[in-house]
């Protein structure tokens, strides 16, 4: 195929120049040698080991046996950036090679929870709505801090052997980037320090700490070494990041405004949360900062299948974008169905698949700065819209289940995925919707309840289906429901003891219609709109 890119053609867009100049690359040493000749990375690596000499990682002690697993290290240098392109600061970061550690020898639990997206934008707009302070904060060298039960031996970091002791290795007594068990090491040793000082371990989402002191609150929000803090008492809140700052190193805390590459805007009107760094970093690296933008992720028609197109004899590329947009689910709910679609195909893509891919990225082009808006003044209800596509994939016609959960105005959760088995009917999709929907507003209730927040009335899901509806609340259709799995009826209890409510609602106001099917421009660009997803504002 004939592209501008490979024939040599470049229309420069000066909007985009922000994405030239974060995509050099030649700023990040790729060796230990060229990093030691450039004085500013130098002196990162130093800073970074004498943190590590500090902490007291590791004892050095003479050669094992040989039948002891030694593990290999290596530097790490990343460039680290501000939300507006100016140069933060340069890391460098000692990681020992994890990849090498043998299961039972020197590490066994390795799981680390981290904080659920629906969680972060269901705390941080229940702070912008009773214009709460938000703090974040970042731990220095987190991973360090999380003492070692396992007895784990690394040779010495390269550039930094003792000349007098050559042959020696690093037992490690503290956890260290890399290793296989660092981030439980480290939650585990956040968790203990926390719950000594009051606070509460969340059951519904074990990355969120609550502390209650009478009337007043504190949540913080915990991802890796990456934490948020709200509430609302000052002085409280003062107070309790004081006192982490005294147990762990931690970075001066800031006003919210760069977080896990997602960017807050606060606004008087609220906060706007978007990914446009991470958009046009990730155009960059693909060469699609001067694609021409299109309307929708995803053609209307034809329809992807498995089968269309001739197989990619290198998937590496078309993986690895499909994995960026991924992540781009936490601001964007109108790229859903088109990523839940292309996920599909991961295992043998085609070049039909890479194409429907790069139409997504065209898409971001032209949106890079849209996202969610939190909004102050809103109400606390809690409602969902549940829709689903039956038969939609001509492959295996299992059908497309989606959802979207509002509190007041604030879209807090959203899915598109497929159902676990063919539906017989579109009563049957729609009933399958609605139960994933109202397991997703279950949750949220029992976080609200921890959060201390009491809705003003049941929460409701609107469901376009009469069939489905009805069926919620009594087993009509029993002939033709008979086969449905028992998991899916537990919605009816909800119903029948009051804890919730299913309404029926028009089909062309059904918004989690956006997150089943591709859509043709005009009802696309209006359902979305209705969804919440919405342009930032100028800076």
């Amino acid at each position: 195929m004939a592209t501008r890119s490979r024939s040599g053609i470049v229309k420069p867009n000066k909007k985009y120049s922000l994405a030239v100049t974060l995509a050099n690359s030649d700023l990040e040493p790729r060796t230990v040698t060229q990093a030691l000749k450039d004085e500013r990375w130098r002196n990162s690596m130093s800073d970074e080991f004498n943190a590590q000499v500090e902490n007291h990682t590791w004892d050095l002690i003479p050669p094992p046996p040989a039948s002891v697993n030694i593990i290999g290290c290596k530097w790490i240098f990343r460039t680290k950036f501000n939300s507006d392109g100016s140069i933060n600061r340069f890391k460098s970061r000692l990681v020992a090679k994890g990849y090498t550690q043998q299961q039972g020898l020197d590490y066994s639990e390795t799981f680390s929870p981290v904080i659920k997206s629906t969680t972060i934008r269901l705390v941080l707009g229940i702070a912008v709505n009773r214009d709460w302070p938000i703090r974040q904060l970042d731990v220095n060298n987190a991973f360090l801090q999380g003492t070692l039960t396992e007895d784990v031996y690394m040779s010495q970091p390269p550039g930094y052997v003792d000349k007098d002791r050559p042959d020696y290795v690093c037992h490690l007594k503290k956890a260290l980037y890399g290793l296989k068990q660092a981030p439980r090491a480290w939650y585990l040793e956040l968790k203990t320090y926390l719950i000594s000082v009051g606070f509460v371990n969340s059951v519904a989402d074990t990355s969120l700490f609550i502390l209650k002191r009478g009337s007043s609150f504190v949540y913080m929000l915990i991802y890796v070494d990456d934490i948020l803090v709200t509430g609302n008492d000052n002085n409280l809140l003062q107070a309790t990041l004081n006192a982490l700052a005294n147990r762990f190193s931690v970075k001066d805390h800031e006003e919210l405004s760069y977080f896990l590459g997602i960017e807050a805007k606060r606004v008087p009107a609220g906060l706007h949360l978007t990914q446009r760094r991470y958009i046009l970093d990730l155009l960059a690296r693909h060469n699609m900062l001067t694609a021409k933008p299109v309307a929708t992720p995803m053609a209307s028609s034809p329809k992807l299948t498995a089968n269309t197109g001739t197989k990619l004899t290198d998937a590496t590329e078309y993986r690895r974008v499909v994995g960026s947009l991924q992540y781009l689910a936490f601001t964007r709910p109108d790229i859903s169905y088109a990523v839940n679609r292309l996920s599909q195909f991961m295992h043998s893509p085609t070049t039909d698949h890479w194409q429907a891919a790069k139409r997504v990225l065209r898409y971001l082009a032209g949106t890079p700065t849209h996202g969610i808006f939190l909004s102050r003044n809103n109400s606390q209800s809690l409602h969902a819209f549940s829709d689903s596509d039956w038969a939609g994939d001509t492959d295996d016609y299992v059908s497309t289940n989606a959802y979207v959960v509002y509190l007041g105005n604030h879209p807090i959760s959203w899915s598109s995925k497929k159902q676990k088995g063919v539906a017989r009917s579109s009563t049957e999709a729609e009933y399958r919707a609605v139960a994933n929907a109202s397991a997703e507003l279950s949750w949220i209730r029992n976080l609200l309840t921890e959060l201390g927040i009491q809705l003003p009335a049941k929460p409701v899901i609107y469901c376009d289906n009469v069939g489905a509806t009805y069926l919620c609340a009594n087993p009509v259709f029993h002939s033709r429901m008979k086969h449905i799995a028992l998991a899916y009826h537990f919605i009816r209890e909800q119903i029948q003891s009051g804890e919730l409510r299913v309404a029926h609602i028009s089909t062309k106001d059904q918004l989690a219609d956006a997150l089943t099917k591709p859509l043709p421009r005009a009802i696309f660009q209006f359902l979305t709109s209705k969804i919440g997803v919405s342009k930032a504002p100028p800076s």
